[in-house]
């Protein structure tokens, strides 16, 4: 099985008040397409900072079918991507974007005000952008200041009329449309307590509609749709960017929602409609492509999106507490450096684990075991990986957290025989390198195996069922592809550990239509 990318011709029929028109056609960037698709703002946030091509094309690579970024003019009339009328908040530039050229904002940093690790980023172009996502996602050109006829010819030169759809006032559209000779899809917001429809309709002649959330209803998507226009609801806002809010959206019969919050609206909508997964899912660290990693916002992410294990690395203080990181060095991941082994929890609590990753996350300490185990919620298994902690330590814990029946502990063969030696009941989880371990491993009966991803076959996963041994595997690296994932479930693994829960969740979509 492979995924496949389509698209579709651009095509527009102006019409009159309340007649149907044929409804624009767009590239569908996830074929088969979904009923409803999301866009997210300003790209993947914080993946990358807003509105640059890596926070963009992180949609691609998530399976997120929209991309909604901001344009503006430059000094010598240039389009350029960037929210706010100043340079000061997310490049290192001063003083408004009309009053820089081309030429030096392109020379700008746009990333470091985010984290040091963004800081070869530079801001984007329109043309940049246009060609970076022509044939993988679509993009909603937010215009806060532009030239209609400069816009028009920029998105036709490239190709990218069913890749876009415009927002802006209706006379800078109605500007645009007809520079672009019909061929370029508008949209407006419309509000319903204030605006009459077929008045609308008639002066607007979009392809879409904005709709804030509160105001979105079915009668008005069916209205909408009636006439061959699509529905987006606006969904931004912590009062509106949250699972009650996208349900009611998609009852109401939205096309696209518009979030800060893509993989989460994308995880609520599928869960929506499969009820059951082919394959659970164990969050690498918890989710760290959205979130630093071995964090608290991490492991509350992952248990949000409903991970099956949030996968966590243990290890031991000086002082004989437990704290949470994968390195044995606190270099990486927190602006310091020391051996985890070597500081006292007090230390190591101190230290900020989150502002590596983002500004958004600055000020996250380093968690303890205790506080990681809480953030589970109460339906997530948790994946312990004791990368230095005792048997007898961790049986403690698990046994004082009730976690027997909701844990897997994965360590060598010898560690995980002296953690059963002490409690029967742990679940324990060896590596299993290749099928020529198989007995070796089978011999101490664990609950399951982790199996090299290179190891997998349908012949390998019967044989560890077989012996009511369950099979997880990382898929990290080369191997987070949706194909390799689409045969691995079909293989029948059971759990599947990956840094790209959205590739897995798209695979899982994928079987399950193949099933009906």
């Amino acid at each position: 099985m492979t995924t496949r990318i389509v698209a579709a011709a651009c095509v527009m029929v102006a019409a009159g008040p309340a007649v149907a028109q044929t409804p624009f056609r767009f590239f569908e960037p996830v074929f088969p397409p979904r009923g409803v698709q999301v866009m997210a703002h300003r790209g993947i946030q914080p993946v990358a900072p807003e509105n640059t091509a890596a926070a963009v094309l992180a949609c691609a690579v998530d399976f997120i079918e929209w991309a909604d970024v901001d344009v503006r003019l430059t000094k010598d009339g240039r389009h350029v991507i960037l929210h706010d009328d100043t340079l000061d908040r997310t490049t290192d530039g001063t003083g408004p974007v009309a009053d820089i050229t081309l030429a030096d904002f392109v020379k700008l940093d746009a990333g470091s005000w985010s984290a040091p690790r963004f800081k070869a980023i530079s801001p984007l172009t329109l043309e940049q952008l246009l060609q970076a996502a022509k044939g993988k996602l679509n993009l909603r050109l937010n215009c806060h200041r532009i030239d209609p006829d400069l816009l028009a010819t920029e998105i036709l030169a490239n190709e990218m009329e069913s890749q876009v759809i415009v927002y802006d006032v209706p006379a800078r559209l109605a500007k645009i449309r007809a520079a672009g000779k019909n061929a370029i899809a508008t949209m407006a917001r419309f509000q319903p307590k204030t605006m009459k429809f077929e008045t609308f309709i008639k002066d607007v002649n979009p392809a879409a509609v904005e709709i804030e959330a509160a105001e979105v209803t079915a009668e008005w998507c069916r209205r909408f749709h009636a006439v061959g226009i699509k529905v987006q609801a606006n969904v931004l806002g912590t009062k509106w960017d949250n699972s009650h809010t996208w349900e009611a959206m998609i009852e109401a019969g939205v096309d696209w929602l518009q979030t800060d919050e893509p993989a989460a609206v994308r995880f609520s909508e599928v869960r929506r409609r499969i009820k059951r997964f082919p394959v659970e899912i164990a969050y690498h660290r918890g989710s760290n492509r959205y979130t630093p990693e071995n964090t608290l916002p991490a492991i509350r992410m992952a248990a949000a999106l409903g991970a099956s294990y949030v996968e966590i690395d243990i290890r031991t203080t000086r002082d004989g507490r437990f704290i949470l990181m994968h390195d044995g060095t606190v270099n990486r991941t927190t602006g310091c450096s020391g051996d985890v082994a070597q500081m006292t929890a007090q230390m190591l609590t101190r230290l900020d684990a989150g502002k590596w990753f983002g500004k958004a996350f600055a000020g996250t300490p380093v968690p303890t075991l205790e506080e990681g185990l809480a953030a589970l919620g109460e339906n997530a298994g948790v994946y312990l990986d004791a990368k230095d902690i005792t048997p007898e330590s961790l049986v403690a814990v698990i046994r004082e957290r009730n976690l027997l029946g909701r844990s897997v502990v994965y360590q060598s063969l010898d560690y995980l025989a002296k953690l059963r030696a002490i409690e029967p009941g742990v679940r324990t989880m060896p590596p299993l390198k290749s099928a020529a371990d198989f007995d070796t491993v089978a011999l101490e009966k664990p609950y399951g195996v982790d199996a090299r991803w290179a190891a997998l076959s349908r012949e390998l996963i019967a044989r560890c069922h077989q012996a009511g041994i369950k099979v997880f595997s990382d898929a990290l690296g080369w191997n987070e592809t949706v194909d390799q994932y689409d045969t691995a479930i079909a293989w029948g693994i059971d759990v599947i550990q990956t840094d790209h829960p959205l590739r897995v969740l798209r695979a899982i979509e994928l079987h399950a239509a193949e099933r009906k």
